[in-house]
């Protein structure tokens, strides 16, 4: 029997400390991993912004006395990262189909599809990550614009919903901005 119990014992403090760097590794609630994009062959729009925790938390002290709006909107949020791509032969078909591909892959880690733009020309889905009821956790928003252009935005942090469309205006995200027309629009 003691045969028996100590490699069983050994293996499940293996398979604990495995589990728990497993943990350590993984991205925080809210993230997206996007990957790496192709730019376009021909030129064009290919703008990265990745903006961490310690620069947010830089501007939100910088902006809290002369623009209190602009802090109001940051505090909680402890990254974004935006990504405009122009779409060409050469990057269409991946960035399309990595973009369903984040789109479905959310859907199955429990994201809700707060928003979903379909117009001519225009698709824009809009998934968010919650902790219960308590809060919002991340923002992702995916948008395809013409078939020229692709947005990928990702907002992590304590995300306040009603202040998304503010926080397209000013860091000018043409697809939060968005939000707060097609909010007005509904009943």
């Amino acid at each position: 029997m003691k045969r028996f119990f100590r490699p069983l014992l050994i293996a499940a403090l293996a398979g604990l400390v495995f589990s728990a760097s497993a943990q350590a590794m993984r991205a925080p609630n809210g993230s997206v991993n996007f990957g790496k994009f192709t730019p376009p062959a021909r030129g064009g729009e290919f703008v990265e912004v990745n903006v961490t925790s310690n620069l947010l938390a830089m501007v939100t002290r910088l902006a809290k006395n002369s623009e209190p709006a602009v802090a109001d909107l940051l505090r909680g949020l402890t990254s974004i990262r935006v990504n405009v791509i122009s779409l060409d032969d050469t990057n269409r078909t991946e960035v399309l189909e990595r973009i369903k591909s984040i789109r479905d892959g959310l859907d199955h880690q429990s994201w809700t599809r707060l928003v979903t733009v379909q117009e001519p020309g225009q698709e824009v889905v809009v998934q968010v990550c919650t902790r219960g009821d308590q809060s919002v956790l991340g923002v992702a928003v995916t948008a395809v614009a013409d078939q020229k252009q692709a947005v990928f935005v990702n907002l992590v942090g304590d995300v306040q919903i009603d202040k998304l469309p503010a926080i397209g205006e000013r860091f000018n995200i043409e697809p939060l901005k968005k939000l707060g027309l097609q909010a007005a629009k509904k009943p």
